[in-house]
């Protein structure tokens, strides 16, 4: 896999002059590794940064459309998908999302590092895994702005079992087959992992262990913010 190596022409503001993106960091690793609630746990004790998420805590009040549109791809879009809906329409749809992360990161006070939730990293991962290893689309997210660092939270097979409740609150994207069950999901997480370190191997990498407690969790995530050169 080869990122494209044409620049797309620089986005312009209203006033016609360049976008320029402010620095940012993207927090990335497997299904319930934790991201949600180190973001949360931040965002409540130490708000040392913008963080641009797609979780509905993170949306602001004229963006919940992206809230719906989550939901309506968990809960129509996945049950019917290769039915009902084509893969082209999954990805069309996540697109929406891939585009808000990245306007979100834009519209960022200038200078201003801001901390975002997995970016499209894992959304061009799951969709590969989806069984659409290759899109135009997948193409032009390849050409958006690049973090200064990439922080990885890990997470074992049997603790990432447990937080979904032993598949109970798995998606289809979460995965293998047409049931969760632990070896299918352990599969889908183990090759998600595969594929996220695929896009972003060009990238410096922070790695943080799974910590016992996700206010350690996030004390983690602080340092490494502490170490980033902006």
């Amino acid at each position: 896999m080869t990122r494209d190596a044409t620049a797309p022409p620089p986005r312009r503001t209203a006033s016609g002059a360049p976008r320029t993106t402010p620095p940012f960091v993207v927090l990335l690793g497997p299904d319930y590794a934790g991201k949600s609630s180190a973001l949360t746990e931040l965002a409540e004790h130490a708000p040392a940064w913008p963080i641009v998420s797609l979780d509905d805590g993170f949306l602001g009040p004229g963006h919940s459309l992206i809230g719906r549109l989550r939901r309506n791809l968990v809960g129509d879009v996945l049950p019917g998908l290769h039915r009902d809906y084509s893969t082209d329409f999954m990805v069309t749809l996540l697109q929406t999302a891939a585009l808000h992360l990245r306007d979100s990161i834009e519209r960022g006070p200038p200078g201003t590092p801001a901390l975002v939730d997995s970016y499209y990293y894992k959304i061009l991962a799951k969709c590969r895994l989806a069984g659409v290893d290759s899109h135009p689309m997948f193409d032009w997210w390849r050409t958006f702005p690049q973090p200064r660092r990439v922080i990885f939270l890990e997470v074992s097979a049997a603790t990432a079992w447990r937080r979904c409740g032993q598949g109970a609150q798995a998606n289809s994207l979460e995965f293998y087959g047409e049931q969760p069950e632990q070896t299918s999901f352990e599969k889908f997480q183990s090759d998600l992992r595969t594929v996220m370190w695929e896009e972003v191997r060009q990238l410096p990498v922070t790695v943080i262990e799974e910590q016992e407690q996700i206010s350690r969790t996030a004390q983690k995530i602080r340092e490494a913010m502490s170490h980033v050169i902006w």
